[in-house]
Order: structure tokens, then C-alpha cells, then sequence
């Protein structure tokens, strides 16, 4: 499976869009198949962290989101639930849940409910190890500043403002994968 032809269907190859999509997926990608590279012992599946993880964040597309040339109806925070409908159709039921699962350090139903978030009210956490990677080492890229690599210490700053539970399990996944 090629995911930059199933990102070609959804995403305008000559668009901001999909030049930010796929530069920050790849950047993603390739951090995650090195760590997985770096820990044999986990024995992850890294054709499927290389292809899921270009997948991942698919659903962009379908919010509105200026800055990124995504001009979808939809809050970004959605991006997640959006890209797991658009794999789902494409029949990648597995890489649907690294898009539902890598947001933030992923969402628990608390947290959506608490915060009221537009997404269905349930657990999106990662589960698998490859859904871990996935999701930890997205924590290091932005689509804002394409090819730059955050520090551990940036990538929690940054995760800070959305409360304890998710720094707790950032460093879970540090200390995992590190």
C-alpha cells in the first residue's frame, strides 16, 4: 500500500495542503520507524508505522484550518475522527486508530467531555505499540515549521497547557521509547 496515493485521492498534490501534509508526515515517519529501528525488543511492525504514520494526519483536510491551506468545515481538533472515516472507507480499519488515537498524547472520554470537544464522547488513546510510536513521535513536529525537530523539553512545554494527564503520558511514552 502506498499512502501517498491514498493522500493524492483526498489531497490536491499542488496545494499548500498537501506539501505541509506530507512533510510533516514524513518527518513523523521517519522518527518513528528510527525509534522503532532503535528497539528491536518491542518487535513493532514498521512497514506499518511508515505507512500509518503518513496516514495520520489525513483528516486535516476536511477542517478549517487557514494556515495550513485546509479549508474544510470542520474544528481541527476533529482532524483525528476525520482521517479514521477517511482510512475506514479506504478499508485501513488499523491505520484508522493512529489518526483517532495520536491527538495530544490521546484523549480520554473525561477530557472530551470536560472540555466539551466536538468528537464523539469515548477513549481515543493509543494502544498497540505502533499506535505509541505513532503518537510520540508526531509530538515533535509541527505543520508551522516544517523539518524542525522539537526537543523533549519543547515537545512537553508544549503538550503543558493540556494538563497533567497528558504530560503523564508523554513521559510514559519518553521513557518507552527513548
Amino acid at each position: 500500500m502506498d499512502p501517498l496515493l491514498i493522500i493524492k485521492k483526498y489531497v490536491d498534490p499542488s496545494s499548500d495542503a498537501y506539501r505541509i501534509l506530507v512533510d510533516h508526515s514524513t518527518s513523523v515517519a521517519n522518527l518513528a520507524v528510527s525509534m522503532g529501528k532503535a528497539h528491536p525488543e518491542l518487535d513493532i511492525d514498521l512497514q506499518f508505522v511508515q505507512e500509518a504514520a503518513m496516514l495520520h494526519d489525513i483528516g486535516i483536510i476536511r477542517t478549517a484550518a487557514e494556515s495550513i491551506d485546509c479549508h474544510g468545515d470542520e474544528p481541527y481538533i476533529c482532524h483525528g475522527v476525520l482521517g479514521a472515516e477517511i482510512l475506514r472507507s479506504e478499508g485501513l480499519d488499523k491505520h484508522a486508530l493512529v489518526c483517532e488515537r495520536h491527538t495530544g498524547t490521546g484523549l480520554t472520554k473525561e477530557y472530551i467531555d470536560r472540555h466539551g470537544l466536538p468528537i464523539p464522547s469515548r477513549d481515543m488513546l493509543p494502544v498497540s505499540l505502533e499506535e505509541k510510536l505513532i503518537c510520540y513521535a508526531d509530538k515533535f513536529f509541527s505543520k508551522t515549521h516544517l523539518g524542525e525537530q522539537r526537543s523533549v523539553d519543547v515537545a512537553r512545554k508544549k503538550l503543558e497547557k493540556f494538563g497533567p494527564e497528558t504530560l503523564r503520558r508523554f513521559d510514559e511514552l519518553h521513557a518507552l521509547f527513548k
